[in-house]
């Protein structure tokens, strides 16, 4: 069992737990409120082109139970969103740490099995 090292709280003073990653413990408890703060927390400005990836890794793991590494989150948004999204240089200019990763985190995922 992961230990809980942190928690947010949302506006309704819902207390969510976290990873000692900033995974969500649960991703069931995973709401768009969630991932404001957390960004808020991190002082990061999302656009709508950084809730696109949200979505999109939230599918990928729906659809494969697991959250992506880099690899196959490019080839799913090449997939999912055109040649011109779907690459590795588009997805570092949102989530410049870290796509797969950071993204994940945001989204309420477990963090990718082989990101370090």
């Amino acid at each position: 069992m992961t230990e809980t090292t942190d928690t947010l709280t949302l506006a309704d003073g819902t207390d969510i737990a976290l990873d000692s990653d900033g995974h969500l413990q649960n991703p069931e408890c995973w709401l768009p409120e969630v991932t404001r703060h957390m960004a808020e927390r991190e002082g990061r400005e999302l656009t709508l082109a950084h809730w696109e990836i949200i979505e999109l890794l939230r599918d990928f793991y729906r659809r494969f139970e697991m959250a992506p590494a880099m690899r196959a989150l490019v080839k799913f948004t090449r997939q999912q969103l055109g040649d011109e999204k779907g690459t590795s240089i588009y997805l570092m200019s949102l989530f410049p740490e870290s796509p797969a990763r950071v993204g994940a985190r945001l989204a309420g995922l477990p963090r990718p099995t082989n990101c370090l």
